[in-house]
């Protein structure tokens, strides 16, 4: 059997599922309908879509991207820093577009403050949600001489060692 304008029944069959030629019944059923797409096979926003992409999805409407690309640079610090360096410096605080990186001495700090730029465009290439504008390296907490109940404001005596 073959359709009035002499196409074979199963090339027009194919056309009118596909949209390319709309048969009579087909516009009936148009106006019928109120062309609800979410229940329309076959349209834009239908394909399915992986699970990494739906977490991607919820992150960014969320505002969560800043926290976790924060949360990723301190997890892979050893890998943008290397893992020698990682073992000597720890990314601490990271505020206003600063990370503050504690060293194990000041001259793993000062070294580390030689290869800032490197370090600079390696965080900003891997992690540009974080906000990382510049790194401040710091060598280890001195101790404090001022703590107790009783300390006294100042700069106290200055004969304490002879």
């Amino acid at each position: 059997m073959s359709d009035s304008a002499g196409i074979p029944e199963t090339v027009a069959t194919y056309m009118r599922l596909r949209g390319l030629e709309p048969s009579a019944a087909k516009k009936r059923r148009k106006k019928r309908r109120n062309d609800d797409d979410e229940n329309q096979p076959f349209t834009a926003g239908r394909d399915p879509k992986g699970m990494g992409d739906l977490l991607a999805d919820l992150t960014r409407q969320s505002g969560w991207d800043v926290q976790l690309a924060k949360e990723d640079l301190v997890l892979q610090w050893a890998q943008v820093a290397g893992e020698e360096t990682a073992r000597h410096a720890d990314p601490v605080a990271l505020s206003d577009g600063v990370l503050t990186v504690q060293c194990d001495s000041t001259a793993w700090a000062k070294n580390l403050h030689l290869m800032r730029a490197t370090i600079v465009t390696e965080l900003i290439r891997r992690f540009p949600e974080a906000g990382v504008e510049s790194v401040r390296f710091v060598g280890p907490d001195v101790p404090s001489w001022k703590w107790g109940p009783r300390a006294v404001p100042g700069r106290g005596p200055r004969d304490t060692y002879g």
